[in-house]
C-alpha cells in the first residue's frame, strides 16, 4: 500500500506541475496540453532516471487524467472489453472474452472517479448528484452507462459501463458463432416479415439487445418504425422511416420526467407500423400489450427472465406494477398480443445461445398456452466449449399471418427463404 500511495502522490504532484503551465485565459488545445507534458515528464525523467518507457507511459497517463477518461480511457480504447466496472476505490473490473478479471490500475483519488462521473454524465445531459445517485446514460460512442452514488453506494462511487461494437452484429454472425441454426434464423425471417410479435427474453449479458438488432434485418422495407429506449443503444439498421424517442429524468429546471410508458402513448400518435421497445422493466408493460392488441402487429420488445415459462409470469408481475387487474385479463392480453417468446442464455463455458423459440397459442384454461418449436439440447464438451443440437420440437399452430403474409412453407413445418 505505501508503494501504491508514493505512486499516487508522485502522478499528482506531476499532474500538478501540467495545470501550473496552462493558460486557463484561453481554451487550450490537445497538442499543445501534450507539449507541456511532455516538458514536465522529461524534467521528472532527468531527475529520477526513469527509463524511456517509463517516460511515455506517464505521458499518457497524464494526458488520459487531463483530456479524456484518466485510466478508463486505456479500456474504452480496447476493442475486446465488453464491460467496465468500477468498485469506487476497490477497484476496476473488467469482462474480457466472456472472463472477469481485475485490472492492475485504479483511479488515484476518490475524487478522480466523481469529476469523470461528471464529465461523463454532463456530456449526456443528465444529472446525478446525493439528491438523485443513481443514472443511466449512454456515452457518445453509444456505450451504456450506469452511474451509482454515495451514500446509496456504501463503497464509494461506482461506474459501469457495458460496451457495444462499432458495427452492430449480424444474423449472419451470430450464423457464424453458433449462437442459433440457420432453420431458426430462417423461420424468424419469415416471422418477422408476416408481422408476428416477438418478446425477446433472457438473464443479464444473455445478448437480448444484440439479438434484437439482428432481428431488426428482417423488417421490410417501406415500414415506419418507432424505437423507445430507457438509454438509446440499439442500433436498427436498414430501416428508412426510423424515429428514435429516449426516456428523461427530472432534472434541476424543473424538466418534468419523461417515461417509457409516456413515449409509449406518444408513439401511437405518431403512425407507427412497429414498435420496438428496448427493454420492459415495469408498468409500461400495460402500454406495450395494448400496443400490441391495438393492431401494431410485429412489434418487439426484451425482457428479464429465467425460461420462457418464467417470461409469462414476469410479464403478469409488471403489468401489476402499474395497476390493479384480474389476473385473467392480463393473462388474456399477453396470450393474445405476442405470438413468440425467443429465450436466450448464456451457457458455463460464457457462449450466448438462442436456447427456445415458443409459440403463445392462447389460453387454456386459466394459463397462458406454449407451443415451443425449436429447442436447445446439450449433447457434451469440446475444449472446454458446449456442443448441441437446435432441435424442432413442434410446427406453428396459429399461421394466420403467415398465411396473409404468403409464406406458405411454414405451414407444412419447413422454412423459406436465405441469406
Amino acid at each position: 500500500m505505501e508503494q501504491v500511495s508514493e505512486t499516487s502522490e508522485k502522478f499528482l504532484e506531476l499532474k500538478r506541475q501540467v495545470l501550473d503551465r496552462v493558460d486557463l485565459s484561453r481554451e487550450v488545445p490537445d497538442e499543445e496540453m501534450q507539449d507541456l507534458i511532455d516538458e514536465v515528464v522529461l524534467s521528472y525523467g532527468k531527475e529520477q532516471q526513469i527509463t524511456l518507457n517509463e517516460k511515455c507511459r506517464m505521458k499518457k497517463e497524464l494526458f488520459h487524467a487531463l483530456r479524456k477518461m484518466d485510466v478508463l480511457q486505456e479500456l474504452l480504447d480496447e476493442p475486446g472489453v465488453t464491460e467496465i466496472m468500477v468498485n469506487g476505490m476497490d477497484g476496476i473490473f473488467l469482462e474480457r472474452n466472456g472472463s472477469l478479471t481485475r485490472w492492475e490500475k485504479n483511479f488515484y483519488s476518490r475524487e478522480r472517479i466523481l469529476d469523470i462521473i461528471q464529465q461523463m454524465t454532463g456530456a449526456c445531459n443528465r444529472i446525478v448528484n446525493e439528491s438523485q445517485p443513481i443514472v443511466d446514460a449512454r456515452l457518445e460512442n453509444g456505450d451504456r452507462l450506469h452511474v451509482v452514488l454515495p451514500p446509496v453506494a456504501v463503497n464509494g462511487p461506482i461506474i459501469t459501463i457495458r460496451r457495444f461494437p462499432e458495427s452492430p452484429v449480424t444474423m449472419e454472425k451470430l450464423l457464424e458463432m453458433g449462437s442459433l441454426s440457420q432453420e431458426e434464423a430462417l423461420f424468424l425471417k419469415d416471422a418477422v416479415q408476416a408481422g408476428y410479435s416477438i418478446l425477446i427474453a433472457g438473464g443479464t449479458g444473455s445478448g437480448k439487445t444484440t439479438f434484437l438488432n439482428a432481428l431488426s434485418e428482417y423488417i421490410p422495407e417501406g415500414e415506419r418504425v418507432i424505437v423507445i429506449e430507457d438509454t438509446a443503444e440499439l442500433q436498427i439498421q436498414n430501416v428508412e422511416n426510423l424515429v428514435r424517442l429516449e426516456t428523461r429524468t427530472s432534472g434541476v429546471e424543473d424538466c418534468r420526467e419523461i417515461t417509457v410508458r409516456d413515449l409509449i402513448r406518444a408513439s401511437l400518435r405518431m403512425r407507427p407500423t412497429r414498435l420496438i421497445v428496448g427493454e420492459v422493466r415495469g408498468a409500461e408493460a400495460f402500454e406495450l400489450l395494448t400496443c400490441l392488441n391495438t393492431g401494431h402487429d410485429g412489434s418487439f420488445s426484451t425482457c428479464h427472465a429465467n425460461s420462457t415459462r418464467d417470461t409469462v409470469s414476469r410479464l403478469e408481475t409488471m403489468v401489476l406494477m402499474g395497476m390493479e387487474l384480474p389476473l385473467q385479463a392480463i393473462r388474456r392480453q399477453i396470450a393474445s398480443g405476442i405470438d413468440l417468446i425467443v429465450y436466450l442464455g448464456r451457457l458455463r463455458d460464457k457462449s450466448r445461445r438462442l436456447l427456445e423459440i415458443t409459440e403463445v397459442t392462447g389460453m387454456e384454461g386459466e394459463q397462458v398456452e406454449l407451443n415451443p418449436l425449436f429447442l436447445f439440447r446439450e449433447t457434451g464438451e469440446v475444449s472446454g466449449r458446449i456442443c448441441g443440437i437446435q432441435e424442432k420440437t413442434g410446427d406453428m399452430i396459429n399461421i394466420e399471418k403467415f398465411q396473409r403474409a404468403g409464406i406458405t412453407a411454414v405451414q407444412e413445418g419447413n422454412v423459406s427463404g436465405s441469406f
